[in-house]
């Protein structure tokens, strides 16, 4: 999926050994479908040169406000029309102090100061030495940018070209495309706090060994990223899963489906919508082996007695905030045959007010899937396509039906 396929994003950079991470960030922002304009300062092109970022944006670069190539020579003026952000990745400690002020001796500051304000957002990914991050004018600086209407990403943390560790240090190129596409998605969910399972759930027979699912948790932490991106606070808890965790998310890891119902009935309570997205194991050993159960050549066969595990949505759905409507409740399905049915079925008897399902072996660890959503009134379906896009449908979905819930 082209998230951000049709914008049109001027990347511009200043002087810091952080532009070597714009090369990769201008290839990400193509790669998501992004047409990059690179404009640079004389600084920035002691540390990178237009050769690189026009070989890698497709564009040429620019770094001067008396380039000849303009016909009016206002380059400053035609490259920020065209545009539907800029991006200043890295944005220095002098370039956003040049900001505050309003000047603008070179094509940079100048395009940012020329900008329709409210039309073409700008928004800034600082890069500096830990002591010039934390300094009272940086600071000061940075809180009259934000005040100003500049959009000002957070900085990272860690070891620093200088050799010191600290504050300071821009984004990465993913966190910095996530921020964007989270900057640019509508916030249907400002206020809300959305708790979400997701992945399978292990059930341990002796130590080395247990009883599991095909399910990647890959659903579930596309819907908490797109719930993220449309302004919600996200709590995640998680199966055993190899998943990054999405940018801004909270997550909570747990193995078990009995950690998971734990972990779920202590968040549950501050949550405005759960998620119950997570392949829970219906049933676990009655009991766990403390060593690995030894196979001794006899062909006999353990005999393994099994309980049923808690019903993690049906006990959320019928608690008193699940009951008065303070939470809304979305349970999933994962069916292998009669999808409507068993899905229509699973709602009546979860008590929920929508309940997605899908056919489970046709999406276990894909990048794509299909859902069916059913509520009290019927069905819907949400065709094939990207788990990402499908999220992202479904948190609309959601928000639509919160407006009336």
């Amino acid at each position: 999926m082209n998230d951000l396929h049709g914008k049109s994003i001027v990347l511009g950079l200043t002087g810091g050994i952080a532009c070597f991470k714009a090369a990769e960030l201008c290839r990400s922002l193509v790669k998501a479908g992004a047409k990059v304009q690179v404009v640079m300062t004389e600084a920035a092109a002691q540390f990178i040169t237009p050769v690189t970022m026009q070989a890698l944006s497709g564009q040429p670069v620019y770094t001067s406000q008396w380039d000849a190539r303009e016909g009016n020579n206002m380059a400053h003026i035609n490259l920020s029309r065209e545009a539907d952000a800029i991006v200043i990745a890295p944005a220095s400690a002098d370039f956003m102090a040049k900001l505050i002020h309003g000047k603008a001796d070179e094509l940079l500051s100048l395009m940012c100061l020329a900008r329709p304000i409210q039309m073409v957002p700008l928004i800034l990914a600082p890069a500096m030495n830990r002591e010039m991050w934390a300094h009272p004018a940086t600071q000061r600086n940075v809180a009259q940018l934000k005040a100003d209407g500049t959009h000002v990403l957070d900085v990272g943390q860690g070891d620093q070209a200088c050799g010191e560790t600290g504050d300071g240090r821009m984004l990465e190129a993913d966190e910095i495309v996530e921020e964007l596409l989270a900057f640019w998605t509508p916030k249907v969910l400002t206020g809300r706090h959305l708790l979400i399972t997701a992945g399978p759930t292990y059930e341990a027979i002796d130590p080395v060994r247990g009883i599991t699912n095909l399910s990647s948790g890959k659903m579930g932490f596309a819907i908490a990223r797109a719930a993220r991106h449309a302004g919600a606070q996200v709590t995640l808890v998680a199966g055993p899963v190899s998943l990054p965790t999405p940018r801004g998310v909270s997550r909570i890891d747990v193995k078990s489906a009995m950690q998971m119902n734990d972990a779920v009935q202590l968040t549950a309570p501050h949550a405005d919508v759960f998620i119950a997205a997570a392949a829970v194991a219906d049933w676990r050993p009655a009991t766990s082996a403390d060593q690995k159960i030894k196979k001794d050549g006899s062909g006999d066969t353990p005999e393994l007695q099994f309980v049923e595990n808690p019903d993690i949505l049906a006990l959320v759905a019928k608690s008193p905030r699940g009951q008065n409507g303070e939470l809304f409740c979305v349970g999933f399905a994962a069916e292998s045959h009669d999808l409507l049915a068993h899905a229509t079925a699973k709602r009546a008897r979860k008590g929920v007010p929508l309940l997605v399902g899908n056919i489970g072996p046709s999406t276990f660890g894909q990048d794509d899937n299909a859902l069916l959503l059913v509520d009290a009134h019927g069905a819907k379906e949400l065709p094939r396509d990207t788990k990402t896009k499908l999220a992202h449908d479904l948190i609309k979905d959601i928000a639509s039906r919160l407006s009336k819930f």
